[in-house]
């Protein structure tokens, strides 16, 4: 088994979604669906550039007319939508996305925000952003909004090293956006980084993680590099040579911030004992749905995942958003899987498992009946029994990215392999 199969950060993946035929009208996917504790999720498709180990829906080159055109899409969706879901929607958090949402200038952000806020009200909200694009102007519009997280994706302090991820960054850029954020009143800073990169050793990974907790995030996440189809980036050792590199960043790394007074919350995600609870907690992503708006963003029912088509190379991204932007019919769900009985346990295991603090057995229990088991994590020493939890040794967290792949369905595993890379 190799460590890095995959990073499941929702299951079914997009590329097991389908068109969907017929396409249900949002009023029926939605009618017997719980509402009070949903997730709202707004996705913007644009950035400035794309680095070479990204692969998520984004465009560069966006001028302001596409971008305007794009808000007025979301503004007649967020319409549609809300329709269709009879006004009653009850959300617990929300989250702006991408591509990278400080890609609009500060009167679009004030536009975008102004569409979503009065629906959810004043939940707790994460934005994403970016060094070249968290602006005072734009971050100032954030923190008036209510702003509760921003996560900012640095991957690395050093030249160097953004050079060969195929990402034009400086470090002097990196700073002056640290430094602008925490001039304003946002309860959580999140920066991510990156262990993997070509030419990246023990001591510049501990330089880069030593810089960013002089900024005292409340949260860090450690991502491991990919390489994925379609994208940029072709630079990296031999496979096991990079598995060995990126196992053993990825140890030094939990145990710096370990050491550093942080909690690990999974294999990625690491956060400051210290750091204020946001609130939210009502929201269970294994049993709660999600609201999507935007030509990105997933939408969840107990039984239904939708979304609009997903790619990676320019030229079909930018088809699928110009569909987008002239749409006028936002009520029917076009694109996804249907969960049966054996798909929402298997998320569930997936979901909670991954999370350091394991799978409540009483949850599975009243939720798919019997006792959860699996032996063969337990056989390698990943997985430990405490009577009422299944949880991931320190050594089985380090392999999640090959455990989440390992508990994928048959038909799941079918589809994506059968999925046409565009």
């Amino acid at each position: 088994m190799k460590p890095y199969q995959g990073y499941v950060y929702a299951y079914p993946h997009k590329t097991a979604y389908r068109p969907l035929n017929p396409k249900p009208s949002l009023r029926d996917v939605w009618a017997d669906e719980p509402r009070d504790a949903l997730f709202h999720y707004v996705h913007v498709p644009f950035c400035e550039v794309r680095c070479g180990f990204c692969n998520l829906f984004t465009r560069t080159g966006a001028g302001p007319e596409l971008v305007t055109r794009y808000l007025d899409a979301v503004e007649r969706q967020a319409a549609a939508v809300w329709e269709q879901l009879d006004g009653r929607a009850k959300f617990a958090q929300a989250a702006i996305g991408g591509g990278t949402p400080t890609y609009l200038d500060a009167r679009e952000l004030e536009r975008l925000l102004g569409l979503t806020r009065p629906v959810t009200g004043q939940v707790p909200l994460s934005v994403e952003t970016s060094p070249d694009t968290a602006t005072p102007d734009r971050l100032a519009v954030l923190a008036d909004h209510g702003t509760t997280r921003i996560s900012i994706g640095v991957q690395t302090f050093d030249d160097t090293e953004a050079r060969a991820a195929v990402r034009p960054q400086k470090r002097s850029t990196v700073d002056r956006a640290l430094a602008a954020i925490r001039d304003l009143p946002f309860p959580v800073l999140n920066i991510d980084l990156i262990y993997g990169i070509a030419g990246q050793t023990e001591r510049s990974w501990r330089a880069s993680l030593d810089a960013a907790l002089t900024w005292q995030p409340e949260e860090l996440y450690l991502y491991p590099l990919y390489v994925r189809p379609l994208t940029g980036l072709s630079t990296r050792p031999t496979e096991d040579e990079w598995d060995e590199q990126r196992l053993r960043l990825y140890r030094l790394g939990r145990d710096h911030l370990l050491a550093a007074g942080y909690r690990q919350h999974s294999m990625r995600m690491f956060r400051r004992q210290d750091a204020p609870t946001l609130g939210g907690d009502e929201y269970s992503c294994q049993s709660d749905g999600m609201v999507g708006l935007g030509c990105g963003a997933r939408s969840y029912t107990r039984r239904l995942h939708y979304s609009f088509d997903y790619a990676v190379a320019p030229t079909a991204v930018r088809g699928i958003i110009d569909d987008y932007v002239t749409r006028t019919d936002f009520t029917r769900a076009e694109v996804g899987v249907t969960m049966t009985d054996d798909e929402l346990r298997r998320r569930h295991v997936i979901q909670s498992l991954l999370q350091a603090d394991g799978l409540e057995k009483s949850l599975y229990r009243k939720n798919f009946g019997g006792e959860p088991s699996l032996p063969e994590l337990a056989d390698r020493g990943w997985l430990v029994d405490t009577g009422d939890r299944l949880v991931l040794t320190a050594e089985g967290l380090a392999w999640s990215d090959a455990i989440g792949p390992a508990l994928f369905s048959p038909a799941v595993r079918a589809a994506m392999a059968a999925y046409d890379q565009k």
